[in-house]
């Protein structure tokens, strides 16, 4: 056996059940990490197909009820599984699309299989159904983790208190694995194979085949999905944005941001390919500042939902968060708003209503801007558990990047979490709060509202 291009930390037997040497393939089940380049789990697969001498088949299991995704996310999506087809073909992998739950697909495809591979995802059902195909494949399992730099349990073994508690943690081991990945075709190809899905034609002719929620309309004329998209408009970030990064990530009125969130949600691009490229071309405090963002911002992200079971409950929260919330839930408030005159943008703040407006439309918003739209959800609902709630429905509904550890760990954020105490205030207590004064002083949230007006124009 060679010696493999994965780091041994990435790799995780699930059971301890046998290679089967008389399956008619290696199987990849894919779901977290939906692309066919700097994916350590395809690779995994194609060495161990090497091994046995077989093909590699790709399976994805696509369900018409994932949680809490709609029209917008499934589009999105399969606009990815789309251009990861026709680059699996050209290495001579089948991509196999099947209509059901993902487990049950993995398990079906896996009943001919030598091995299934699958790739690490970290939410509660991600995580449950790989603990089911474990449990009832009736080969061996491993999981190959790929969508992060440095692995979960390397980097701790516990819930980390905020970034800088994490940031040695994930900047020491980092250079170990940000390893290059050499792209190999398995022996055998899998094309031929007579296993069929569903016809990856059109992202609208696969969603119409599904019962989806369709009140939120898909958002391609903004951003598409698939990994050849999303290293278009990094290229484009790196030539014409980077070197205002330092200085403008934080003015919401630039575009002097990367757009990477919503394709590493899907998995369509690599963390170690983008922070590899990067410093490959590039140096300075500009690279700097996206490294501690897509690291330390996002894997302690990561690292928050892993070793917290009720990340998507308000009694997440750090203990001093909610005790000075829930002192101050009682307090008077200027403005009280109720969950659908929020999602209407209808508020007396013109800022706050064009980030909403920002969201809805183009399933994005910027970072800072998002930072500001939850913590006056937070001053301006009547209980700090109903603005919980609101804000974590409001973020998993309509953006793109929604749903997934850092749509978490974010929310939270704006109620203590990854944070200190702070100055204590009406409503808010000792969590930081965020006025429009401050936002006057720090932006230009007037050439913002300009922004998203004229966004507003060209869709209507």
């Amino acid at each position: 056996m060679a010696k493999s291009q994965i780091e041994d930390k990435r790799i995780c037997l699930l059971n301890e059940k046998e290679v089967n040497d008389e399956g008619k393939y290696v199987l990849y089940w894919m779901q977290q990490s939906q692309r066919a380049e700097y994916n350590h789990a395809l690779e995994y697969a194609i060495e161990q197909a090497k091994d046995l001498d077989k093909g590699v088949l790709v399976g994805f299991g696509i369900m018409d009820d994932y949680p809490e995704a709609n029209l917008r996310h499934y589009h999105f999506m399969v606009e990815g599984l789309i251009d990861t087809e026709e680059a699996l073909k050209k290495r001579d992998i089948k991509l196999v699309v099947q209509h059901g739950h993902p487990a049950e697909v993995a398990l079906r495809l896996g009943e001919d299989a030598s091995v299934i591979v699958c790739d690490r995802g970290y939410l509660r059902h991600q995580r449950e159904w790989r603990e089911q195909v474990a449990k009832d494949a009736r080969v061996s399992v491993v999981q190959v983790e790929s969508d992060v730099v440095v692995p979960v349990k390397i980097a701790s073994d516990k819930r980390e208190y905020a970034a800088r508690t994490i940031r040695k943690k994930l900047q020491g081991p980092m250079k170990n694995y940000l390893t290059d990945i050499s792209h190999r075709k398995p022996p055998k190809s899998s094309l031929t194979l007579n296993v069929t899905g569903m016809k990856l034609t059109t992202a609208e002719a696969v969603c119409d085949k599904l019962k989806l929620d369709t009140s939120v309309k898909a958002v391609s004329q903004h951003f598409k999905g698939g990994t050849t998209e999303a290293k278009k408009i990094f290229r484009r970030f790196m030539d014409s944005h980077l070197n205002n990064y330092d200085k403008n990530r934080n003015q919401p009125h630039t575009g002097d941001v990367s757009h990477m969130s919503k394709y590493l949600h899907f998995g369509q691009v690599s963390p170690v390919w983008l922070i590899k490229t990067i410093k490959d071309n590039h140096s300075g405090k500009n690279v700097d500042s996206f490294v501690e963002e897509l690291l330390v911002r996002r894997e302690l992200a990561i690292n928050f939902v892993y070793y917290t079971d009720n990340y998507d409950d308000y009694n997440c929260l750090p203990d001093w968060a909610r005790e000075t919330l829930e002192n101050h839930k009682s307090d008077d408030r200027e403005h009280s708003y109720t969950r659908d005159e929020f999602e209407n943008a209808e508020t007396h703040d013109d800022y706050w209503n064009a980030a909403m407006l920002e969201m809805k439309k183009t399933g994005y918003m910027h970072n800072y801007m998002r930072m500001y739209w939850g913590k006056k959800i937070l001053e301006w609902s009547n209980t700090p558990r109903y603005a919980f709630k609101t804000t974590l429905y409001l973020n998993n509904k309509y953006f793109l990047d929604g749903r997934d550890c850092n749509s978490f760990a974010n929310v939270a954020w704006v109620y203590g979490n990854h944070d200190r105490g702070w100055t204590e205030r009406d409503v808010y207590g000792k969590v930081r709060s965020m006025m429009a004064s401050g936002l006057e002083k720090k932006t230009e949230p007037g050439a913002y509202v300009k922004k998203v007006e004229k966004i507003s124009e060209k869709d209507n």
